[in-house]
């Protein structure tokens, strides 16, 4: 008996969702009696301090759940070729779903740090930037260790080949710090980070599935597209909590398993570059920050009085300081990050 791919994608997308969504009834009361309640910063918008309190470390939900998915999975293939399949062929998977706990393990840490402290600010920038170069260099070793990368660059667009020797790895240490982070800004509203992550999967479930233009194997489109599986099934199990009014958080628990989970896509992809173009939100938000303080910084060197660019940022909070709801700043932000996907998508793989 034959399973098609698109079969293992809906199952797998069936389980996360189901078995986040179980998780975060049972997580969320549980949370609560531990009063694992977020702390929201002063300089906030003020009307943010109406959500202290809410739940959080919510990411531990779709955490478990993207396990339970694996395992289910694994279970099908193995009963289906009654005992013939061979895991390795899932080893970029499996490889880049360990990445990502690990990822939410230290999210975990962060989040359980600033609950201690009742305060919002928990490791600091050193140490979670140094626990994430070290997790991402380990990724990457087994990565290449397995001979599912080699040094080579894929230039978007362009359809350049960059042989990068060692530097190769300093450049993508950099674009997984980074888009990690980048995840990690995105979660500051209700439901911004899921939904995001939500059109990055469909992305990356369409590159997986049409092999024809995109020319991946077999073995790598099936592995993207448990991938991509994982990503849509959690973020939109966890939607159903986490839309405004959010009633649970994902915390640094949750966005940086997201992060690593997307950047670990475009790994498989053989495409590392290409996350930058499909969640190019989770970019502006980083973007933003980055602007801002350098703004600040110039603007107080020059004039003695630091001038800012934006309102506040990340850029999701400029909209709602100018008047923008929640719902709304996360239907533009959501409906951009679509286009910015079908547009990376035919530049890449149809037009060019």
């Amino acid at each position: 008996m034959q399973i098609q791919p698109i079969h293992l994608f809906l199952i797998m997308v069936a389980a996360v969702f189901l078995f986040t969504v179980i998780f975060c009834r049972i997580l969320i009361p549980k949370l609560r009696s531990l009063k694992m309640g977020q702390k929201i910063l002063d300089i906030g918008p003020r009307w943010h301090k109406s959500k202290e309190g809410t739940p959080t470390m919510g990411g531990l939900s779709f955490i478990g759940a993207s396990v339970i998915g694996a395992v289910v999975i694994l279970a099908v293939l193995l009963i289906i070729s009654k005992g013939a399949f061979r895991i390795s062929a899932l080893v970029p998977y499996l490889v880049t779903l360990l990445f990502a706990i690990v990822s939410g393990m230290i999210g975990i840490i962060d989040d359980s740090v600033k609950i201690t402290k009742k305060q919002n600010a928990g490791l600091t920038a050193p140490q979670k930037f140094l626990l994430q170069v070290i997790s991402a260099a380990l990724y990457l070793f087994v990565l290449h260790l397995c001979g599912i990368i080699d040094t080579t660059l894929h230039i978007p667009f362009l359809g350049w080949e960059w042989e990068m020797g060692i530097f190769y790895y300093v450049v993508v240490i950099i674009l997984i710090t980074g888009v990690v982070n980048s995840v990690n800004l995105t979660d500051g509203i209700d439901g911004l980070a899921s939904t995001e992550t939500f059109v990055v999967g469909i992305f990356f479930a369409v590159v997986a599935h049409l092999g024809a233009l995109t020319q991946l194997s077999d073995g790598v489109s099936l592995c993207l597209s448990l991938s991509a599986a994982t990503a849509i099934g959690a973020s939109l199990g966890f939607l159903v909590y986490n839309f405004y009014p959010a009633r649970v958080f994902m915390g640094d628990t949750g966005s940086l398993f997201f992060g690593a989970l997307v950047v670990g896509m475009s790994l498989i992809a053989g495409n590392p570059l290409l996350i930058l173009f499909a969640g190019l939100m989770y970019i502006a938000e980083t973007a933003s920050v980055i602007l801002q303080t350098l703004y600040f910084k110039y603007t107080r060197m020059r004039y003695g009085t630091g001038k800012r660019i934006f309102k506040m940022s990340p850029i999701h909070h400029h909209f709602e300081m100018c008047g923008w709801s929640e719902i709304r700043v996360v239907s533009v932000f959501g409906t951009l990050t679509a286009v910015s996907c079908l547009i990376t998508f035919l530049l890449e793989y149809v037009l060019l």
